[in-house]
């Protein structure tokens, strides 16, 4: 409601502002567009407004009336009166009545403050022995039905039923019991369902076993769990009997259960260990991990708790078709044949090209491995393999070497990028001795395919990339192989990595 300066401000200064509605009610913050123009329109018939509304009331007198005498004609109800009438509400009723009928420490709705307990007793036993409806026991007493029922729910409460006249006879009395009986041996068979149920999606989350797992062919100490697990909700006396284990077998497994776990630290220190590692650790690498930080157990030991752990390394898949393109020009001896052991430091090199395929596109990697211990000695990853990728990772081989002047031999596959007039013009500039695997044979290469597998295990299939894209993958992967150099242990080296192996033996890297 706006007051007569208000309207008479927004009305002078719309026309001020050449009978623009946005740019008035911008600038004074009220009101409605056609408020506005209906204000505008009465000011220019009568070159003012109206000090005020008059707010027309919605009920008469003549209704006020009408309403107050069907209240008090049909049994005091207010909604039979409402239900009847269309209007009002039922707060606005009571004002009428309040106002036309002020109480005086009683009730004007009804007599249900005026009439006596015993009263209210006999009323409530005739409806519950009527032969009649309840609108005729509540006419007879004087009330409306409603509160009829309200003193019932009062004095019986709401579980009993409002007549009592009918009796059963002998036969509708057998057949309900009968018929209770069935109930009962439906809700047992009901319950008897929903425990298997549970005993087998339970077993599946605590014990990871698949859904139609035989229950039989669990163990005691699984069973235990189940028990245990479900208790809250099922007697253990039942569970026990659907499990077929004894109570004897239950007790002793539940406090061998609350034992302290012996292992928990070596648990934890496996986690730690797994995780830390790319997830790709088997038994044997975590057995010596293990050693590294004096914690004495069993290889057998630790194969059983990765088990219950769940520390699964990862496998490789299926390998990806490939083809060979053919011989472009005369390929030197296979001059390794397939030994790929080295008495020392760069003496046997290998190298070969690899493709990752993520979501965002492709990216090669083109690493030089040592026979020695398996060093990436160096490494180029681009999204092209061409020579540059090859070039550049042999010149940063040659470079680590300039300075002993070691000569190795460098095996690689029969691909063109081994080929071509750049990789021959470096090779023949270092002296160094070419060596190549046979025409498809990818054995004689196996090294340098092996380290691929471990790579592609351990950082590339166990990890979703579909967020990635080619600049992340290729600082993952550098991240990687510097790991690989400089902490992922191998067995094969006493438990060390290829860089401490050499600090080790007085190498320097």
């Amino acid at each position: 409601m706006f007051s007569y300066e208000d309207r008479l401000r927004a009305v002078q200064l719309y026309i001020k502002l050449g009978k623009r509605v946005g740019l008035t009610i911008r600038q004074l913050g009220y009101p409605t567009k056609n408020s506005l123009r209906s204000w505008y329109r009465e000011y220019e018939l009568r070159q003012d407004l109206p000090a005020g509304y008059v707010r027309r009331p919605r009920y008469s007198q003549a209704d006020k009336h009408r309403a107050v005498e069907h209240f008090l004609e049909h049994g005091r109800c207010i909604a039979v009166t409402i239900k009847a009438l269309g209007y009002p509400s039922r707060s606005l009723l009571s004002a009428w009545l309040e106002e036309r009928h002020p109480r005086e420490g009683g009730c004007v709705f009804g007599r249900s403050q005026e009439l006596a307990p015993e009263a209210k007793q006999s009323a409530v036993i005739a409806l519950c022995t009527r032969q009649t409806s309840a609108q005729a026991v509540a006419d007879e007493v004087g009330v409306s039905r409603g509160s009829l029922y309200q003193w019932k729910n009062q004095l019986l409460g709401h579980d009993v039923s409002a007549s009592m006249k009918r009796k059963q006879d002998a036969s509708a009395r057998s057949d309900q019991s009968t018929l209770e009986h069935q109930l009962d041996a439906l809700r047992q068979d009901i319950r008897r369902l929903q425990l298997e149920k549970d005993l087998l999606k339970k077993a599946n989350e605590l014990l990871k076993k698949e859904l139609g797992i035989d229950q039989q062919h669990l163990t005691n100490r699984e069973k235990t769990l189940l028990v245990d697990a479900l208790k809250s909700t099922y007697t253990v006396t039942e569970l026990l009997c659907e499990l077929d284990l004894p109570r004897s077998s239950y007790f002793y497994h539940r406090a061998r259960l609350e034992v302290a776990d012996k292992y928990a630290n070596v648990r934890k220190a496996m986690t730690d260990i797994f995780e830390r590692n790319y997830n790709c650790y088997g038994s044997r690498r975590i057995h010596a991990s293990l050693a590294e930080r004096s914690m004495t157990v069993s290889e057998k030991v630790v194969r059983r708790l990765m088990k219950e752990e769940r520390l699964v390394a990862a496998t490789s898949k299926r390998r990806r078709y490939g083809s060979y393109m053919g011989e472009i020009s005369p390929a030197p001896d296979n001059l390794l044949n397939r030994d790929f052991n080295a008495s020392s430091p760069n003496e046997k090199w290998l190298t070969d090209i690899t493709e990752f395929q993520i979501p965002a596109g492709k990216v090669y990697l083109s690493p030089m491995i040592d026979c020695f211990d398996g060093l990436v000695v160096s490494w180029s990853i681009g999204t092209r393999p061409n020579a540059e990728l090859v070039n550049t990772m042999l010149d940063a081989a040659i470079d680590k070497i300039a300075a002993s002047g070691a000569r190795p031999v460098v095996h690689s596959d029969r691909g063109g990028h081994y080929r071509w007039p750049g990789w021959l013009s470096r090779i023949a500039d270092a002296k160094l001795v070419r060596s190549m695997s046979r025409k498809g044979c990818s054995p004689d290469n196996a090294a340098c395919e092996g380290f691929f597998g471990r790579l592609k295990i351990e950082m590339f299939y166990s990890r979703d990339w579909l967020n990635t894209t080619i600049g992340e993958f290729i600082a993952c992967l550098d991240t990687y192989i510097r790991w690989y150099n400089e902490a992922r242990i191998k067995v094969s080296l006493g438990a060390r990595s290829p860089i401490e192996h050499r600090r080790t033996l007085g190498i320097a890297v």
